[in-house]
């Protein structure tokens, strides 16, 4: 049944209807006898979809509303976030533009939930059509740049193309009096579409792109050109109702329908026969009537009791409704609570948290003495690990639902446990404890996997040996177990000989906000997040944290790690890459406006900048930027979003109203996760969280100011 309906899905993709309907079929047979709501509904979806593609609307909507109903029964959110984007294409395309934007929005509500990346920028497409369908051709266009970017780095070529042709549409709606190069862009967004669609073989999004180009060649005013592009467009679109015309028509069964005529005719004689046998029957029914009224009668006392006890029955379902509902408000209003929450302590943790590492790193880049140099790198490594630290315990529950992903870069692992020790040294001397390594020299000097995740792993654990240790040893052991291919298995050993933990504590140790007692909390202090932090992450990286402890004898944690090793040519490449990612020649003498106004913030970002050879002016709020914006040629604008008076988005917004081409970054230590669309949709061209490394901050710089060139 499943293969039945991928293969309508992919046959509605190439245009190829007659097969679509075929496989719909089998799977409309199959699927009635299963007792499977996910499989009856994802039919129903990809039928939905077929009637889209027929622009039947009406029918499309109907049986994608049946789909929504069977999925809120088995909760199946990927494939209910699917059923709200297709309906609200539907409204799009009915011009029902409110609703429409009602159902992105609970499509965007489970996207954000189940962490649908694609689901995500899938609605960047549909928000930009919608906005493009009502007559917004700005905020279309803002859609579509994100949308593009996403698709681009997704390799999702057909989206891709479809919103290059969009944008190119909704370019040519735009004004260039006022010195504006739309028409220009529209010609390069055209053309970037047509070298996928003829790379691919996109018949539909071919046939498209001539009534774009007929547009683009009547405002530059070439009517003979435009009248054979319109042309070649009615033609083919022609073409295509065809096929669609076809595919109906031969799903229509001619025998079937003869058969159905005989069958009435057939059915049409009995009747005649039995009226002629009733009338010897009529004394038989006229004794039986008594009979029938004395049950009837029974039976409407019956139902009259049934419908009484219903009614009390429906009555407490009502009043439990009620308590459900109010109990969910109460839920959901403690959840937006939360958010807010973490989006305020968010920022003012990483405001700060900004200026200790930007002050790091320019104290790096002054040359600084030899034991300077040890301290200087041992805090650059403490602040990015506070940093990781910070956005795992105000986002654990994402941590929990395993949404962190794990990257890949090649790594000394020998050198990064030493740093955790440097990181550690100064507790450990505090607590006149020694901190020891034991290495095994078979392990390979280069390895790949996610070397930050694995320092947050240690760093806890060797940690938390360190505070419940007094005047002894914390050991870290690392030693091969197996290799197999290009995959080591290692073990690691973090032990000590401190106060030890409690066989009833060991059972809820790694539990959230869980430490030993109150009185070891008073002692000891910390937040009990740690080892709960360690267990999620190990669980992430497909392993398994173990404990081993007696009281006043000491802990060892333990757990084996499958790491890749790389290839010679892999680690050669990262290290080309890396050292050519930013061509920083280029982005000396670029001007630059800094919004902030945050005054430590300001001298650092400027800093670092003029350290690069670029030049940089200051705003200290929104109102300000716009001015200078308006009054000076900048190549690009760093914005922050908090800030007094009008906030950057705001500031943006009113920038992209007269200037629609410079780019803006928005440089901000807010949560993105929850606002991404929010800045896209304000004009922003990318964002930078702080605090940043120096690497990231200047080839997101580079790819913006680049961005043409990288792409071709």
């Amino acid at each position: 049944m499943l293969e039945y309906r991928k293969n309508a899905a992919e046959s509605i993709s190439t245009l190829n209807f007659t097969y679509a309907i075929d496989q719909l079929t089998l799977a409309n047979k199959l699927v009635r006898n299963v007792n499977n709501l996910n499989l009856k509904a994802d039919v129903l979806l990809t039928n939905a979809t077929l009637q889209y593609y027929f622009q039947n609307y009406e029918q499309a909507s109907k049986i994608n509303i049946e789909a929504i109903d069977i999925l809120k029964i088995s909760e199946k959110r990927e494939s209910l976030s699917g059923a709200y984007l297709i309906q609200g294409l539907i409204n799009t395309r009915t011009n029902k533009f409110s609703e429409a934007d009602l159902f992105y929005k609970k499509s965007d509500s489970i996207c954000k939930i189940t962490n649908d990346e694609k689901g995500k920028t899938s609605l960047l497409l549909a928000r930009g059509f919608n906005e493009l369908k009502k007559g917004n051709p700005t905020v279309a266009v803002n859609y579509f740049n994100a949308g593009i970017t996403q698709f681009r780095n997704n390799g999702t070529k057909y989206q891709e193309a479809f919103c290059l042709i969009n944008k190119a549409d909704a370019l040519l709606m735009l004004d260039d009096s006022n010195g504006h190069s739309y028409l220009s862009q529209a010609e390069t967004s055209l053309k970037e579409a047509l070298t996928i669609i003829d790379q691919k073989k996109y018949t539909k999004l071919k046939i498209d792109s001539y009534k774009t180009a007929s547009k683009i060649s009547l405002r530059k005013g070439q009517d003979s050109l435009a009248f054979s592009q319109l042309n070649d467009y009615t033609t083919k679109l022609d073409s295509i109702h065809i096929i669609y015309i076809s595919a109906i028509s031969s799903s229509v069964d001619g025998d079937t329908s003869v058969a159905e005529l005989k069958k009435e005719i057939k059915d049409y004689k009995n009747d005649l026969f039995e009226k002629e046998k009733s009338e010897s029957f009529n004394s038989i029914i006229n004794s039986l009537s008594i009979a029938l009224i004395a049950i009837l009668s029974l039976l409407t006392l019956s139902f009259y009791k049934n419908n009484n006890l219903r009614a009390k029955a429906n009555n407490l379902l009502q009043d439990k409704n009620t308590e459900l509902m109010m109990a969910k408000e109460k839920a959901e209003k403690a959840s937006l609570a939360k958010a807010q929450f973490l989006s305020t302590i968010t920022h003012e943790l990483r405001t700060p948290l900004y200026a200790v590492t930007g002050l790091t790193h320019l104290l790096i880049e002054e040359n600084p003495k030899e034991h300077q140099k040890e301290h200087l790198n041992s805090l650059k490594f403490s602040g990015e690990y506070l940093l990781s630290l910070i956005n795992n315990i105000l986002d654990l529950n994402k941590l929990e639902a395993n949404k962190v992903e794990v990257e890949k870069t090649t790594f000394d692992l020998k050198k990064r446990i030493k740093d955790v020790l440097i990181a550690l040294k100064k507790s450990a001397d505090d607590r006149k404890t020694i901190l020891k390594l034991e290495f095994d020299d078979n392990i390979p000097k280069k390895l790949s996997g996610d070397p930050l995740k694995l320092s947050q792993i240690l760093i806890n654990l060797v940690g938390n040996s360190v505070k419940f240790t007094q005047n002894g040893n914390v050991t870290v052991r690392v030693s091969k177990i197996d290799q197999l291919n290009k995959t080591v298995k290692l073990n690691f050993e973090i032990e000590d000989n401190g106060v030890g933990i409690s066989k009833k504590k060991q059972k809820s140790i790694f539990e959230t906000f869980s430490q030993g007692s109150l009185q070891i909390n008073r002692k000891f202090g910390g937040t009990g997040l740690g080892l709960s932090i360690v267990k999620n992450l190990l669980e992430l990286m497909n392993s398994k944290i173990h404990l081993e402890s007696q009281l006043g004898q000491g802990s060892k944690f333990w757990f084996n790690l499958d790491i890749d090793i790389p290839e010679d040519s892999a680690i050669a490449a990262q290290k080309e890459s890396e050292r050519d990612l930013v061509n920083y020649d280029k982005l000396k003498g670029k001007n630059v406006l800094v919004v902030e106004d945050n005054k430590i913030n300001q001298m650092i970002t400027r800093k670092i900048l003029e350290k690069n050879k670029m030049t940089c002016q200051v705003a200290d709020n929104g109102t300000d930027a716009i001015k200078l914006v308006q009054e000076n040629d900048f190549d690009i604008v760093l914005m922050d979003i908090h800030m007094p008076g009008i906030s950057g988005i705001e500031a943006t917004i009113k920038i992209r109203e007269f200037n629609t081409t410079i780019p803006i970054i928005a440089l901000t230590a807010v949560t993105i996760d929850e606002n991404l669309d929010e800045f896209y949709k304000a004009g922003f061209n990318d964002i930078i969280p702080k605090p940043f490394k120096p690497e990231l901050f200047f080839a997101k710089i580079y790819n913006t100011l680049y961005k043409e060139e990288l792409n071709n």
